[in-house]
């Protein structure tokens, strides 16, 4: 099931073409994403807006968004959380809800859970039973996302490789197919891996060039710089 089938920059609307994210090439010729399948991954280099894009479409779609209070910024930049603001968005069939995943905020999440389940334990039953501070970081991450994922609707992940070993990653996988294959869950994810890459039927995009086209496994960077290390990897050193 395909919740969220569309998603359109109009780079007219753009307050500014000199200060990050407007700046980006990618958003300055992609007009539109289009999606068709239940697991979409966002594949490129450090820097090249996957994140940016993922929170925006998240704040568009009016999914809450669990953050750490901001702290000052040497660098001021009043439009670095403004692209959501020249994006419209499609829905199947009507809006759903939706929750984001990223690593570096979840330790957050997972700590005022706590405090929640402190005062009402049964909060703890919609995560796995157990508290998620008393697992690993990666324990604790998968326990969120078995127990999340069965739930009807969108879910937005960054980078969600980055606590999981690859016997984790592998499970991740498994998980995102069932749920995507069930009909009730739809993902967009960014991420580096070539084990999540390799998910089956979903659908890549490439943020390597500009405009975002889609593209197939075998020839991301992610699988060929991973094949060849493992062809050959002392000519790396």
């Amino acid at each position: 099931m395909v919740h969220l089938k569309r998603v359109e920059l109009d780079s007219d609307r753009f307050p500014t073409r000199e200060q990050y994210p407007f700046n980006l090439e990618i958003f300055q010729k992609t007009t539109e994403l289009e999606f068709s399948s239940p697991i979409t991954f966002f594949v490129g280099e450090n820097g090249t807006g996957k994140s940016t894009l993922l929170k925006a479409i998240c704040r568009r779609c009016g999914i809450h968004m669990w953050e750490e209070e901001k702290r000052p910024s040497l660098i001021k930049n009043i439009h670095r959380d403004k692209l959501q603001h020249a994006m419209n968005v499609s829905w199947t069939n009507g809006t759903v809800p939706g929750s984001f995943f990223s690593s570096d905020i979840f330790r957050n999440f997972a700590q005022v859970l706590d405090e929640f389940a402190a005062a009402d334990p049964g909060e703890l039953r919609f995560f796995g039973g157990e508290s998620l501070m008393s697992q690993s970081h990666g324990q604790s991450i998968m326990s969120f996302f078995r127990s999340r994922y069965r739930i009807r609707g969108i879910y937005l992940l960054d980078e969600p490789e980055t606590a999981l070993s690859p016997r984790s990653q592998l499970e991740l996988v498994r998980i995102l197919m069932d749920a995507g294959g069930e009909g009730h869950a739809q993902f967009i994810i960014a991420t580096h891996s070539p084990i999540l890459l390799a998910c089956p039927g979903a659908t890549l995009l490439n943020f390597n060039s500009a405009p975002v086209r889609s593209v197939d496994y075998e020839d991301t960077d992610y699988y060929q710089i991973y094949r060849d290390f493992m062809a050959d990897r002392e000519k790396y050193f």
